[in-house]
C-alpha cells in the first residue's frame, strides 16, 4: 500500500508519498495557515488530494504539533494556538472520509529516524528533539511506543531542579526551560546582555561567559539525559532539532551524559539525524 504523511509545522505544512518499499514518489511543500483552524484542514485536504491523485489504495499519517488527549480526543501543548482544543483528528478523518493516523511531531522523528535514518537498525531509540522545546520519542523494535496515557518519552518536562524555572507546563525547573533554544538564550542575555541567537553565541568571542554558558548547558544536557539512559537504558540516541547541529553535544555532551549515568559501562551511542527537517514527515507516513 502507498503511504502518504503529512507533517503540519507552524510555517509550513508537507507533504510526501512513499510506495510500497518507503521509496520517495512526490513530495510537496505549503505555508501553514496562520491562526485559522478551517483554513489549516482546507489546506491539508488540499495537499491530500494532490499526493493521492494518481494511486487508488493509501494509508494517511499526520505530523502535528502538541499531541492528542488520550481524556478528551483534543489537541492539547500546541505551539500552534489555532490547534488547541480541536479535534484535530476527528475533523480530518471527516473531511477526507479516511482513517488518519496522528501523532506529535517527536514521535514521528523519532520512528522517522529508527526506520530510516541514523538510528536505524538499532532496537530500543530514543528520539530528542531540542530546539524552540524538549521532546522526545520512543521506538522498540520498529514500533512507536506512546504509554498508557501518551506522554511517553516527554524528558523535556523532567524536573531538573526543584524550585527552579517556571515552565509554562505549571510546573517549575523543566528540563526544557534550561536546555530548549530559548532558555539558552534567555541565558545568554543574562551573562552578557546581548540578545544573540544560537548559532551566534556559538561563534561569540566572548570567551569567558561563553565558557560558564557552555558548562552550564552542558552539565543540565547531560543531567537530563543520563536520566533518560538510567530509566530506558537506550540502544541509541538520536538528537533532531535546532540544537542538533552544536557539534559539542556529540563529544563533550556525551561525555557529560556518561559522567553521570548509573553503570560502570556507558557506551550508549549519542547520534545526529540523517533526515533533518524531514524526519516529521517521514514519520507521519509510517504511522500506523
Amino acid at each position: 500500500m502507498y503511504k502518504i504523511g503529512i507533517d503540519l509545522g507552524g510555517t509550513k505544512t508537507e507533504g510526501i508519498l512513499l510506495d510500497e518499499k518507503l521509496q520517495t514518489i512526490q513530495r510537496k511543500r505549503v505555508l501553514t495557515p496562520k491562526n485559522n483552524y478551517q483554513e489549516i484542514l482546507e489546506s491539508i485536504r488540499l495537499l491530500v488530494s494532490d499526493l493521492s491523485q494518481n494511486i487508488d489504495d493509501f494509508s494517511l499519517g499526520v505530523c502535528t504539533p502538541g499531541a492528542i488527549s488520550k481524556k478528551t480526543g483534543l489537541i492539547k501543548n500546541s505551539n500552534t494556538q489555532s490547534l488547541i482544543g480541536k479535534s484535530l483528528k476527528e475533523d480530518l478523518q471527516k473531511l477526507l472520509e479516511k482513517k488518519v493516523s496522528m501523532e506529535n511531531d517527536a514521535n514521528c522523528f523519532a520512528q522517522a529516524e529508527a526506520t530510516l535514518g541514523a538510528a536505524r537498525g538499532y532496537g530500543l531509540v530514543f528520539g530528542v528533539i531540542m530546539g524552540t522545546g524538549v521532546g522526545g520519542g520512543i521506538v522498540i523494535d520498529g514500533k512507536l511506543y506512546q504509554g498508557r496515557t501518551n506522554i511517553a518519552g516527554e524528558w523535556g518536562h523532567h524536573t531538573l531542579y526543584r524550585n527552579g524555572n517556571t515552565c509554562y507546563c505549571g510546573k517549575n525547573g523543566c528540563v526544557e526551560t534550561y536546555i530548549s533554544g530559548p532558555a539558552l538564550e534567555k541565558r545568554w542575555f543574562e551573562l552578557t546582555g546581548m540578545p544573540q541567537s544560537i548559532p551566534e553565541i556559538i561563534c561569540s568571542n566572548d570567551t569567558d561567559n561563553f565558557e560558564q554558558w557552555k558548562d552550564e548547558f552542558l552539565e543540565n544536557f547531560g543531567f537530563g539525559m543520563a536520566n533518560v539512559v538510567d530509566i530506558l537504558d537506550p540502544d541509541a540516541i538520536v538528537l533532531g532539532g535546532g540544537l542538533s547541529n552544536i557539534n559539542f553535544l556529540y563529544s563533550d555532551g556525551r561525555d557529560s551524559i556518561y559522567d553521570k549515568v548509573f553503570s560502570d559501562i556507558v557506551d550508549t551511542p549519542i547520534l545526529k539525524n540523517k533526515l533533518g527537517d524531514s524526519a516529521g514527515v517521514f514519520g507521519a507516513a509510517l504511522l500506523e
